[in-house]
């Protein structure tokens, strides 16, 4: 039995430099029965080179029509142009963050064709599905980049020095957000030496952000919400949440801002005022920008100057670590099709509620 054939091409979005299948699960995914075939230089912005897929055992293809226009499953990162989706072949699944109804040609493209697409930043966030949850992964690296960001934008030092000069006090860093992006930026810079504090309108954060070595900021507004989010405040709520944050934001040095709601656009948590208050010299990162930014101030994929504080909007920053990012992707995608590829077939259980539930578009209920 030939088996299935798997199509990996180049990303086109700009600035895109991961790649959604490594040599490592190129091997994996071989040895479960499938034939990959990748484009020459998918690989080459996460450094792995065409030779390291060649000895993982795939062929390669000099183009993104050679290389996906009979594949079974696609795999991708970012999703590919309409245009691309419309030759892919008929009834073809594909996987990746897709995001189909942020772009309603794309959505169509999914559907003319029909793709079964399998929009990852739909999988459930369960226990069992953690082993493939790439929004995390990703946002990991993110928190991470973020802080080394503010740490070069910063005009000053992040940790207490002693020197012949005189005593260095601590930068104050606040990290706003604390879901993967944002715990892993208060541990990034903790660890660069800050007097770190993390702020979330979930309360049961505040033990995560402790056991990292930030404090609490507690400004007595809660918004706990099902599933691990927050919902949505009262008009009262974020008034007083504006009030106290401002007065807080006086003494900050560098804030990054992670707070994103899945589907939405970001909630404005830092108005222009707040920016106002602030001292100069301080620094914002903002890594909602993608979907409008935290801060008011915020440009989406620039770095301005607020009237003396530097406010970043870096757009893609997991891209930024592509070769780390890439492997945890990956993997991600390889644990996700290890669902439904075996013995070198598609077998979809669409009793399995990971796949049910993130299949797109929707299958009826049987």
């Amino acid at each position: 039995m030939a088996g299935i054939t798997i199509g990996v091409a180049s990303e086109t979005a700009a600035g895109e430099r991961r790649v959604a299948l490594t040599p490592e699960t190129c091997k994996k995914l071989i040895a479960r029965g499938a034939k990959v075939r990748v484009q020459r230089g998918a690989g080459r912005g996460a450094s792995f080179t065409d030779q390291a897929y060649v000895d993982a055992g795939a062929e390669l293809a000099d183009d993104a029509a050679a290389t996906l226009g009979d594949a079974d499953l696609v795999l991708c990162v970012q999703p590919p142009e309409p245009a691309a989706l419309s030759r892919l072949r008929e009834g073809a699944t594909l996987v990746g963050l897709l995001a189909p109804q942020a772009d309603a040609a794309r959505g169509e493209a999914i559907v003319a064709r029909g793709l079964q697409a399998f929009p990852l930043e739909r999988l459930p966030r369960t226990t069992r599905a953690q082993a493939m949850d790439v929004l995390s992964s990703q946002a990991g690296m993110a928190g991470y980049k973020a802080v080394l960001i503010a740490a070069t934008l910063a005009p000053r030092f992040f940790p207490m020095l002693t020197t012949a000069a005189g005593t260095i006090r601590p930068s104050k860093v606040l990290v706003i957000g604390a879901g993967v992006a944002g715990l892993q930026a208060i541990a990034t810079a903790k660890r660069l030496g800050a007097q770190v504090e993390g702020f979330d309108v979930r309360p049961e954060t505040r033990e995560q952000i402790e056991s990292l070595g930030g404090k609490f900021l507690d400004l007595g507004v809660s918004a706990a919400g099902e599933g691990g989010y927050a919902r949505q405040l009262t008009d009262e709520e974020r008034a007083e949440q504006q009030r106290r944050l401002g007065e807080h934001l006086k003494n900050v040095d560098v804030i990054v801002c992670t707070a994103a709601v899945p589907g939405r656009p970001a909630p404005k948590i830092v108005s222009a005022a707040m920016v106002g208050g602030m001292k100069p010299g301080s620094v914002i990162v903002d890594l909602a920008a993608e979907t409008g930014g935290n801060c008011e101030r915020t440009q989406p994929g620039e770095t301005v100057d607020a009237d003396g504080v530097t406010v970043a909007g870096p757009l893609n920053l997991a891209s930024s670590g592509a070769v780390h990012a890439s492997e945890m992707y990956a993997r991600n995608v390889l644990n996700f099709v290890s669902l439904f590829v075996d013995g070198g077939e598609l077998k979809f259980d669409w009793n399995d509620e990971l796949l049910a539930k993130t299949v797109w578009p929707e299958r009826a209920a049987a």
